[in-house]
């Protein structure tokens, strides 16, 4: 998707997504090491990177409609994942490019509202029963997308403007055992980090 590629290369620059994705995984890094993780729309990374470092994570399957995101993702990876247990696909994020019920963990950083109700049914999907989500929604109040990505903000997935709301969009899909949280990042925006298990 070309506004995405286009900035694919200052991407990294703005630490503000490293630093959602970091919190994100370490959300869930009270669980056994995943065998498989999917990476929803991961830019450069970031979360994938976080799933091997944080989670001890055996395989990583990552995704990202941006070709140019993904090449700096590869580019990282030489160091950040020597042993290659990143596997880096390019392509929509619905359906994801795993089997049904063989993910332990689904990670979405920064993009959900990009996606819509349909990743969050196909995430149903693929997990495995008693599976692992954790997906961030911006703060409804303080998001102001520039014009090149408003056009891109799914309808159907409200921005939530508290916890409770936040929570309420993993219940409402189908979800179990749901925690949110609001991340606040100074000087930067407030997102809320949702944590979620697919029914057994």
């Amino acid at each position: 998707m070309s506004v995405f590629d286009d900035i694919a290369g200052g991407y990294d620059d703005n630490l503000f997504h490293l630093l959602v994705a970091e919190k994100l995984v370490i959300g869930v890094a009270d669980a056994p090491s995943p065998g498989l993780v999917l990476d929803v729309a991961t830019g450069t990374g970031a979360a994938a990177f976080a799933a091997l470092q944080h989670l001890g994570a055996h395989q990583v399957v990552a995704i990202d409609l941006s070709a140019r995101m993904i090449d700096r993702a590869k580019a990282k990876a030489v160091v950040q994942d020597p042993s290659g247990k990143i596997t880096w696909h390019v392509g929509p994020a619905v359906p994801a490019p795993v089997q049904a019920a063989s993910t332990d963990l689904v990670v979405c950083a920064s993009s959900l509202h990009f996606l819509g109700a349909a990743a969050l049914k196909d995430w149903l999907r693929v997990l495995r029963p008693e599976g692992r989500l954790a997906f961030s929604l911006p703060l409804a109040t303080t998001f102001n997308p520039s014009p090149a990505f408003a056009s891109y903000v799914a309808a159907d997935v409200p921005l939530p403007a508290s916890v409770d709301e936040a929570a309420a969009i993993a219940e409402a899909a189908g979800y179990e055992q749901i925690v949110a949280h609001k991340l606040e990042i100074p000087g930067e925006r407030v997102v809320f980090l949702v944590y979620a298990t697919a029914p057994s």
